[in-house]
């Protein structure tokens, strides 16, 4: 992996813990990452930080060790329990899941006992696990609300408080929950408080001034909206075209991690059936698949298991995969913010990728858009319509028998209801 997106700042020219330390070790760190330098010292100060930054660029660890020095620095509050000391909000689980991994890799030595909170599984050992104590809460806004409600944890011991994507929690429609949430904390002034995103939008700094304490505003290479080891490429299939080019492409591509996105959760399920159907081994995944499953086929992509993954937006944010070779757009997303993210899960960290977008006769009104959000054109690719694949078409899924309901096979008739006989005409 390359070495140059790192700065020129090593950890351990910080003033931080031997514990902290030993967990950076690790981790495998050695330099910290521009977004990281640029926050870290001052957060360690402490004083507040609103850091934006490309995806897969270390915010994460950034507001980790920021998290532990402060709280290894104060004295827990005497108690019958621990209540949580530090408090992160994310806007989707796997996200939440994955700040959780990485802080139990970089606070192993700092005895800090983390508790996860998100919605679609493990209800009662996640509330088991916040009631006997913890001291890091993380977790997506609907279940930490659920929990707070019912009083198993109190909020008013935060001393450090985290947002996380806050731009994709306005998309999602979280921002009444996060208010709901930040005015039940200690004043702002009385805490440590951290905004990360890739994009920091004026709605999200008006959260970040009225939440926060005078937060200093870092931003990372603002000019360069898309990662420079992205190479970037667009074919223009008719809607026809789409699913043959999509088929050869893969095939051509061979071994690696592929991220296929589309835009409706109806495509992603077709596309899934027709890759499966001519061979290429493919899941698809957005918010209506359950959770373990979810989790099963992330950890299928990630051990290599899983050579294609499609998803629609929702997977776009937050996901930490490692390795991936190849993003392709099925369709142009409508939102040009949202091209940014898909294209950022290749790349990370150094790494080069490849970006592979679909101009279609439905979304290639996009494209204008696209373009002049990331500052310059997509370089054109062609291909050889006569060299596209026949495909099999998938088989159609059996319809489920239909159950219950009046007039239907195994239903049941209404209490006190007769029905009419047939009219005699």
């Amino acid at each position: 992996m390359a070495d140059n997106h790192l700065s020129k700042l090593r950890f351990d020219s910080l003033a931080l813990q031997d514990s902290v330390q030993a967990g950076i070790r690790d981790a495998g760190f050695e330099y910290c990452t521009p977004i990281q330098a640029s926050t870290l010292p001052i957060a360690l100060e402490p004083r507040d930080v609103a850091g934006q930054a490309q995806t897969g660029t270390g915010k994460t660890a950034a507001f980790l060790i920021a998290t532990f020095e402060r709280l290894l620095a104060a004295d827990s509050a005497a108690g019958e329990k621990k209540q949580p000391r530090a408090f992160m909000l994310a806007p989707t689980r796997e996200l939440a899941i994955q700040i959780a991994n990485d802080a139990e890799i970089l606070g192993k030595h700092t005895g800090f006992k983390i508790g996860l909170a998100y919605g679609g599984t493990d209800y009662e050992k996640q509330r088991r696990i916040i009631e006997e104590g913890i001291d890091i809460l993380i977790g997506t806004p609907g279940r930490i609300i659920d929990y707070f409600k019912q009083g198993v944890f109190k909020l008013d011991q935060v001393q450090v408080a985290v947002l996380d994507e806050a731009d994709r929690m306005f998309d999602l429609g979280f921002i009444k929950d996060i208010r709901y949430l930040l005015r039940r904390l200690p004043s702002p002034e009385k805490r440590l408080n951290m905004l990360f995103s890739a994009t920091l939008s004026q709605r999200v700094m008006e959260l970040a001034y009225e939440h926060m304490n005078e937060p200093e505003l870092v931003r990372i290479e603002p000019d360069k909206i898309t990662a420079d080891r992205v190479r970037q490429a667009i074919f223009f299939p008719s809607n026809e075209e789409k699913m043959p080019l999509l088929i050869g492409l893969i095939r051509e591509i061979g071994e690696g991690r592929i991220m296929v996105f589309v835009n409706m959760k109806r495509e992603a399920e077709r596309v899934e059936a027709y890759l499966n159907a001519n061979g290429l081994h493919a899941a698809a995944i957005s918010g209506d698949v359950p959770q373990k499953k979810r989790l099963r086929m992330l950890m299928q992509f990630q051990a290599g298991d899983l050579p294609v993954l499609i998803g629609t937006d929702v997977a776009s944010r937050g996901l930490h995969i490692p390795d991936v070779q190849c993003v392709i757009n099925y369709d142009l997303p409508q939102d040009s913010e949202d091209y940014v993210h898909r294209i950022g899960r290749t790349a990370r960290a150094g790494a080069s990728g490849d970006a592979i977008s679909f101009g279609c006769e439905t979304y290639a009104m996009s494209l204008p858009d696209i373009e002049a959000y990331i500052g310059h054109k997509i370089p054109v690719a062609n291909y050889d319509h006569s060299l596209l694949p026949e495909l099999v078409k998938p088989k159609p899924k059996p319809r489920r028998p239909q159950q219950g309901g009046r007039g239907k096979p195994g239903g049941k008739k209404s209490g006190g209801s007769r029905r009419r006989p047939p009219r005699r005409s």
